[in-house]
């Protein structure tokens, strides 16, 4: 058989025949894969199942919120948090309020805010006449949606659960450093990861024990009338290696409050009144003090779509809405208004831009069409694609599977969600045998009635589907 004819042979099942299976297993599938023509525009389709159906993509919905950012502000935007304050600087004197105006930065850190506390120092403020005031007029308290952000305002076991705040630092978690005794049979030694001072109650329950007896550490933070109190059991062995935990703050602009305000106290800043939280904009005739710029837009989505990181995504999808106190839906309905400027798309309902929860629906179609509109946008595809992973070298390793073609001729973004159904959707780019560009769109939904659906029951089979269509072509 000549090399034409086989690559003819092979087209005709270079479709997802394998993938297909798990129809009978009682899973939903929307899938479709098409070949990017740069010169002509025509897109020969590969592969598809029920392509215009619609389902959850969990957080494959970072794709879109990452495409309506950069489409809105550009690869080189940076949000910018800045100290204001009505008040004149005399003699060191700020007199009146300090207001730390949130920028929406979701990359913020304590080390951001140290560079503030500097500047702020080197304007010339040593104490301030006033309250430390935290505005989160832009976005903040964000309402939850989801059961999980829902319980993490009293009690919390996981990170990825923070609450939103235009204000927020650290990812809106706390981090207790936990490290062996010098003795077995003693509490561990704790303390905050970003802080000397006790700015949250640690209850301390870790036990050291003799060298090589095992870490097993668990994390709990509770809010009651003490404020937000972390909670640490299990055992650190004596030759462990300290470890950092985080866990979701009660309140994140609460939680900046008192960072800073430590912060100022720690660099010789006093401040005379109680810190408070604001949801009000600082006047116009508020002069600026200092500011931190975040780092660019293209760097925060590599960030965010790399590690799925659900806090920045919800953050920076808020920022999308033009209105103070913005909430997730009028986010979700901002990327919404994007993918209406996006012919033949079809239809789309976003509740949020980190696809936390399964209330927002699309189409595999709809998802291919969105990423063919990036890729013909040369100056904005570069930023978005290298926020994609490639399966040889992924952050999340459970993508690390299938052929050598798999591994280094696909870019991807995976979502996965297991309540109230299962969810598990990728999508993304590929580079054929013969150099071609390439979307595919697969996203896989179970009921209340399947099974617990794992990674690999879908990546396999999709990776064999993908390989015989990169193959082929």
């Amino acid at each position: 058989m000549t090399t034409a004819a086989l690559c003819a042979s092979s087209a005709l099942w270079a479709d997802f025949t394998r993938l297909s299976q798990l129809e009978a297993k009682g899973f939903a599938i929307s899938a479709e894969a098409r070949l990017l023509d740069a010169d002509s525009g025509s897109n020969p389709l590969l592969g598809s199942l029920n392509p215009e159906r619609q389902l959850s993509p969990a957080s494959v919905t970072k794709a879109y919120m990452s495409a309506a950012l950069l489409n809105r502000f550009g690869p080189q935007h940076r949000f910018t948090s800045q100290l204001v304050s009505t008040g004149q600087v005399q003699d060191g004197v700020l007199s009146g309020d300090l207001v730390f105006e949130g920028g929406g930065d979701p990359g913020l850190t304590t080390e951001d805010l140290w560079r503030l506390v500097h500047r702020l120092r080197l304007a010339g403020v040593a104490h301030v006449d006033g309250a430390l005031i935290v505005s989160q007029w832009r976005f903040g308290p964000v309402e939850c949606i989801t059961t999980d952000r829902c319980n993490a305002r009293t009690r919390v076991t996981n990170a990825y659960s923070a609450p939103l705040s235009s204000a927020g630092v650290n990812f809106g978690t706390w981090c207790v450093n936990v490290a062996p005794a010098a003795q077995p049979g003693t509490p561990a030694r704790v303390g905050l990861c970003d802080s000397q001072d006790p700015l949250i109650v640690i209850d301390n329950q870790v036990v050291t024990r003799p060298a090589n007896s095992g870490t097993e550490i668990s994390a709990e933070r509770l809010t009651d009338e003490r404020g937000d109190v972390m909670r640490l059991t299990g055992q650190i062995s004596t030759n462990a290696v300290a470890r950092d935990v985080y866990r979701g703050a009660g309140d994140a602009a609460e939680k900046t409050a008192q960072v800073l305000l430590s912060m100022l106290n720690q660099s010789g800043i006093s401040v005379r009144d109680p810190w408070r939280v604001s949801a009000s904009q600082p006047p116009s005739s508020a002069q600026r003090l200092a500011a931190v710029d975040s780092q660019p837009l293209q760097e925060l989505l590599l960030r965010t779509m790399n590690y799925s990181n659900n806090y920045m995504a919800d953050v920076l999808a808020l920022n999308l809405v033009e209105t103070p106190q913005a909430q997730l839906r009028q986010a979700g309905q901002a990327i919404e208004t994007y993918v209406q400027s996006l012919p033949g798309h079809g239809p789309i309902t976003l509740h949020s831009g980190s696809g936390l929860t399964t209330d927002n629906r699309t189409s595999a179609h709809g998802v291919n069409v969105m990423l063919e509109d990036m890729f013909r946008q040369s100056a904005l595809f570069p930023s978005f694609v290298a926020s994609f992973q490639s399966p040889a070298n992924g952050v999340m390793r459970f993508i690390r599977r299938g052929s050598s073609t798999f591994q280094h001729n696909v870019m991807l973004k995976t979502g996965t969600l297991n309540q109230p159904f299962a969810v598990r959707a990728a999508a993304g780019y590929f580079r054929t045998a013969q150099g071609r560009w390439g979307v595919f769109s697969v996203l896989v939904n179970g009921s209340g009635s399947t099974p617990y659906l794992s990674w690999p029951e879908v990546l396999d089979p999709l990776s064999l589907d993908l390989d015989a269509m990169i193959l082929a072509n």
